[in-house]
């Protein structure tokens, strides 16, 4: 039996979409009915509504604990998928809990119920920092502690942290650190708002890099890694790393072939850094005075003008994967007319 947390978000619908597709046998973790109707709606749209009463639904928490262990009966494999995501210093709290604290609950009922292997979902967020003489960014780039980062790189880090200590205590582990992942089904959370966005009208951009990979891709490298005899080793999943304003172009060209709206224009402002700060500081006001969530804090400003980049090249060697053309890849996501 393979157990999957997080099965109702974006990479545990697309993983357990797949899983289905190969036979296996998937009990998935939920935690609200709202949310399990739409991914049964998903499975309807892929004519899959077969597979979906294949799975063991189980609804569960992963900082309830009891409710976690009932999930673990008969585990032998286990994707670890769930967290909590928010670039708000505010939700700092439910970051802990749910990437830190969470994780490690995982990672202990997995010891204690003897599973054979534990796959973890993190983020390139958790990687190590570039230099000004070095932006290229691998496995084993150095993590500089005095970096500015958003509190859920610093959770994910942590949730690292806990999967470490579960291999050294003898739990075979893999994990993946993917960056924006793009694809269908979640048209109004994550990556599915820089489309929604530039279909509305979006008229900025920064020349910033930003890592991104299709969702599929992430799924197929996490199940490869899964089957193979790899223990102990993190792999990096970006399948090109490119400016804002070319992800904006590329998005909105991509709406215009796909006929959705031919009136789509390619956002044509460029925002400086200082333009970017004094907006930070207008919307922290207007956060402490309304009690709304920020988006523009130091770690979001960063990110927005960051010049890194990923070598991705040890997934590419060890397992012998190859990304998808992601020019390709959006044609083809927002061609499918699901979401946008």
């Amino acid at each position: 039996m393979i157990l999957v947390t997080g099965a109702t978000g974006l990479v545990g619908f697309h993983l357990v979409l797949q899983l289905t597709s190969e036979h296996e046998a998937i009990r998935a973790i939920y935690r609200s009915e709202k949310k399990l109707n739409y991914i049964k709606n998903l499975f309807e749209k892929e004519n899959r509504l077969s597979d979906y009463e294949k799975i063991d639904w189980v609804k569960a928490d992963v900082l309830d604990v009891p409710a976690l262990e009932n999930a673990f009966t008969n585990v032998s494999y286990m994707y670890h998928c769930a967290a909590y995501v928010s670039f708000d210093p505010n939700d700092e709290e439910k970051l802990y809990q749910n990437n830190i604290i969470g994780t490690a609950n995982v990672v202990n009922i997995c010891l204690a119920y003897k599973v054979k292997k534990l796959c973890y979902v993190s983020s390139i967020a958790a990687l190590g920092n570039g230099t000004e003489h070095n932006k290229i960014i691998t496995e084993e780039t150095d993590r500089n502690p005095e970096a500015i980062r958003s509190d859920y790189a610093i959770s994910k880090f942590g949730a690292e942290m806990e999967v470490w200590r579960g291999f050294q205590e003898g739990l075979d582990v893999v994990m993946v650190n993917p960056a924006v992942i793009f694809g269908y089904g979640f048209p109004k959370d994550g990556s599915s708002l820089f489309i929604q966005n530039i279909k509305e009208g979006q008229s900025f951009y920064t020349l910033g890099k930003i890592g991104i990979v299709a969702v599929e891709d992430v799924v197929k490298a996490m199940i490869t890694l899964m089957k193979s005899n790899i223990s102990g080793e993190r792999f990096s999943l970006v399948a090109e790393d490119i400016t804002y304003k070319e992800l904006f172009d590329r998005i909105a060209e991509a709406l215009r072939q796909a006929q959705c709206d031919k009136n789509v224009k390619k956002p044509k402002y460029l925002v400086k850094k200082w333009q970017t700060q004094v907006v930070s500081i207008i919307e922290l006001i207007f956060a402490k005075l309304f009690f709304r969530k920020r988006m523009l804090t130091k770690s979001t400003i960063k990110s927005l003008y960051n010049e890194e980049i990923h070598d991705c090249s040890k997934i590419k060697n060890t397992i012998d994967f190859e990304f998808r053309d992601m020019k390709e890849y959006f044609l083809e996501l927002i061609n499918k007319k699901r979401d946008w």
